[in-house]
């Protein structure tokens, strides 16, 4: 039962700091990177489909990124719904691709994500937190209910800190890469 407890912690922080690298990964940092547009949906068919499903999508330049769709009568559809994401980038297209040059972003909006950076990086810790929270109270009801001794309980919660300490530094690492990214120029 303990060892349940502790993988399943486990696994569910480590989820937690991977929902918030791949969080971070579609905010723009002024350089081009196909995950910019994870979160586009398309209407292709009437059924929402996400760009990356309808073509390739290239890096050809650190500020270009290229898509090729497989389907060409789909280009008019995608490039709507790249002007309606809240990118804020105009795509282009040629009839057979479409080519988003990123513009290099300001100080002003560089600070703007910074700030939404380290709020996705605070949530990512509170949930961190609720899940250690959330073991500990497991923890304490198998020792109130004589499952576990009281040593046992006091060592698991000791490793459920760490783990929580540990997965609280890699989030504050994604964050720090993630700022000197954006605040590159």
């Amino acid at each position: 039962m303990v060892k349940e407890i502790m993988s399943d912690i486990e696994a569910r922080m480590k989820g937690a700091v991977g929902h918030l690298v791949k969080d971070l990964a579609s905010l723009r940092a002024g350089r081009a990177n196909p995950a910019l547009l994870d979160k586009v949906t398309v209407d292709y068919y009437g059924q929402p489909t996400p760009v990356n499903q309808l073509g390739n999508i290239g890096v050809p330049e650190p500020r270009l990124l290229v898509i090729q769709p497989w389907d060409k009568t789909a280009i008019p559809e995608i490039e709507k719904a790249i002007i309606k994401s809240d990118l804020g980038v105009n795509p282009s297209n040629d009839g057979n691709v479409i080519r988003i040059a990123i513009p290099p972003l300001t100080e002003e909006r560089r600070k703007d994500l910074v700030k939404v950076v380290r709020k996705r990086a605070e949530e990512a810790k509170v949930a961190v937190r609720n899940l250690r929270r959330e073991a500990n109270d497991a923890i304490k009801a198998l020792e109130k209910d004589k499952a576990i001794s009281e040593d046992e309980g006091k060592k698991r919660l000791d490793e459920i800190q760490k783990l929580t300490d540990n997965t609280i530094k890699e989030i504050e690492k994604v964050l720090q890469a993630k700022e000197k990214d954006i605040m590159e120029v």
